[in-house]
């Protein structure tokens, strides 16, 4: 193995930014508390987690059960 690598000819992946794309997005403590955990016992990064069961709700068009009640958003 060298001791330096020289990259300044290097050309970058044309399609590595439409495979992924860094985001913010908050989850509810409960849903990062579950993914860490199965995290844990599987050895898969809990990122990596919730990304494929997104991409997985994707593939089967799953749609959330929305059900909203007007006393819940009140102080």
């Amino acid at each position: 193995m060298r001791n330096e690598y020289d990259f300044s000819e290097a050309v970058k992946a044309p399609y590595a930014k439409i495979l992924k794309k860094q985001i913010t997005i908050r989850l509810g403590v409960d849903v990062i508390t579950y993914f860490k955990k199965l995290s844990d016992e599987t050895g898969t990064p809990y990122q990596r987690l919730i990304d494929l069961y997104l991409q997985d709700c994707v593939r089967k068009e799953r749609k959330p059960k929305l059900v909203w009640k007007a006393n819940s958003l009140k102080g």
